[in-house]
């Protein structure tokens, strides 16, 4: 009997149909789908090895952590981005522990004590600095002209040694700022660049526990030992520290002012700065030692007229090293914080180059130096950015991964800022997730705490991605209790090394969400946008307009 031809062709070719059918659709999903918990699984065993020794900067274990990531770029034939033709871009680090002096110098002379009264650091590269000025009150420390809020107005700040509260206007009333949501004009480090904006010789921090969200001991934890920073140029402003509020109030009674008065005023929309009528001098003496260590850096080339524009997705690979022994443990692996981050961007890149999709927009992968040191990697990236910062499109970081479980939704911060909360979303609901809010993040300020950051900073649209609140199989509450449980035992501590019960299926989850939210960046016709409502926009602009880096 003859075989029916037309029958066979149909038997034939219908498997084929049906794996065409069932094949991911579109490049977001073809790159989701080259994600492979394998991987993350082995980059995250390796980095977080005790062989790496905790990865600190400037160490043979954050040497090993660079070279094993370019390696991986290489083997992916990912192009160097990094400084003349290589993977690493050069972040020179300046550690500075002082010994500070602080005095009333007039109307009458008079020493406060280190610790008990302030803190203070240098703000130059140099083993000595002094500086004597008139002490002004600057309120809350804040230029936002979205908010018609200017606590500068009218002063000529050079020379003078500003004092300006901590936080922002909303702690005191709701209707100003975002209210009880701390935004970036509320932290110590927005106050410190605004000073220098102004030429402000000085800057004293008035800490309240309420208003900074911590104790005076943490700010003597955090600001009497070494003061790491990127190694810049100098500028006008010499020295920066805290004064407890009691102090502050003393000094205030020196110039006959009222600090509670004041305090009630700077809330108030139209607050003019106020000289103290105290005059001070201040000294320190700082131990330097200078350190060196690299950001690595890797770029999938785009197609087209955009190709010359880039889509970032980093983390930092750095962790604390060796240190003071936990029950007989020294070795600060940080599996989690961020071996388990610097894992997942090279899944990532893994992903796109087996998916075999090339985006309108580059892609530039990156393993940032020094997070842990003060974000020092990123703000040398934002700092000499290889790519001029008009043409950085959006920065997608991967800061701690979900290894608990695969959940129902997922969160990012600083959504709310951007067009790339809608971005986000969307690529979310095409993984069937939703996405919500971490509230307790907004009102502690948890943004401006990671590396997406000081490219916000810079006007370039950012966000950090993080873990749902909803886990399968697990009762209402287990995301947060073990968040709690991780924060309360082993965050920054030896025990933060991989543990037997990880499970890669919820960050394969952020994953997919990222690679996703990068391609629809890539390939859109435009960049994301800043709202009009947030702090950043006025850099983003700026950034727009500039013809370079």
């Amino acid at each position: 009997m003859r075989p029916n031809l037309p029958l066979l062709v149909v038997l034939l070719l219908a498997p084929i149909a049906a794996l065409r059918a069932q094949a991911p659709t579109g490049p977001g999903a073809r790159v989701a789908a080259e994600l492979s918990a394998d991987v993350l699984r082995g980059h995250l065993e390796f980095l977080a090895d005790d062989a790496l020794e905790g990865r600190a900067p400037g160490t043979r274990g954050g040497l090993l952590a660079q070279q094993y990531i370019a390696a991986q770029f290489r083997r992916l034939g990912l192009e160097p981005a990094g400084d003349s033709g290589s993977y690493y871009q050069r972040v020179p680090i300046i550690s500075l522990t002082p010994a500070p002096t602080l005095a009333v110098a007039a109307p009458t002379a008079g020493s406060l004590t280190w610790k008990d009264d302030y803190v203070l650091w240098s703000m130059r590269n140099d083993s000595s600095v002094r500086v004597r000025g008139e002490a002004v009150f600057v309120g809350y420390g804040i230029v936002a002209p979205e908010a018609g809020w200017n606590d500068y107005a009218g002063l000529d700040a050079k020379g003078k040694i500003v004092v300006a509260l901590v936080n922002d206007p909303g702690l005191r009333d709701s209707t100003l700022f975002r209210g009880k949501i701390l935004t970036y004009y509320g932290r110590w480090t927005y106050k410190i660049e605004e000073a220098r904006r102004q030429g402000a010789a000085g800057l004293l921090l008035i800490h309240t526990t309420e208003s900074a969200t911590y104790p005076w001991t943490t700010v003597l934890s955090g600001w009497t030992g070494p003061q790491v920073r990127l190694e810049t140029p100098p500028d006008s402003l010499v020295v920066a520290g805290w004064l407890r509020e009691e102090t502050a109030r003393r000094l205030f009674e020196t110039g006959s002012q009222d600090l509670t008065a004041l305090m009630t005023a700077a809330a108030r929309k139209g607050f003019q700065p106020v000289p103290l009528g105290v005059t001070l001098e201040a000294s320190v003496r700082s131990a330097i030692r200078r350190t060196e260590t690299a950001n690595v850096l890797g770029r999938l080339p785009g197609r087209g007229p955009l190709a010359g524009e880039v889509v970032l997705i980093g983390g930092h690979y750095d962790h604390l090293g060796i240190g003071a022994a936990v029950d007989g443990d020294s070795i600060y692996n940080g599996a989690e914080d961020n071996a388990s981050g610097t894992a997942g961007v090279l899944t990532a890149a893994e992903a796109f180059v087996r998916s075999g999709v090339r985006t309108g927009r580059s892609l530039m992968f990156a393993g940032f130096a020094a997070e842990e040191s003060g974000l020092i990697g990123s703000q040398a990236f934002a700092d000499h950015s290889p790519v001029p910062l008009r043409d950085l499109a959006a920065i997608l970081n991967l800061d701690v991964m979900n290894l608990y479980g695969r959940t129902s939704d997922i969160s990012a911060l600083g959504l709310e800022h951007s067009t790339l909360g809608k971005t986000f979303t969307a690529a979310a609901a095409a993984e069937g997730l939703k996405v919500t809010t971490n509230e307790d993040g907004l009102i502690r300020g948890v943004y401006f705490r990671s590396d997406h950051f000081p490219l916000a900073r810079a006007g370039v649209p950012g966000t950090s991605v993080e873990a749902g609140l909803y886990f399968f199989g697990k009762p209402a509450g287990y995301g947060k209790a073990q968040k709690d449980k991780y924060v309360a035992e082993r965050y920054h501590q030896p025990s933060d090394e991989v543990l037997p019960w990880f499970t890669y299926d919820g960050a394969l989850q952020q994953l997919r969400v990222t690679v996703r939210a990068a391609v629809s960046i890539a390939d859109s016709r435009a960049q994301p946008q800043w709202h009009s409502t947030s702090e950043f926009r006025e850099a983003g602009e700026a950034r727009r307009k500039t013809s370079g880096s």
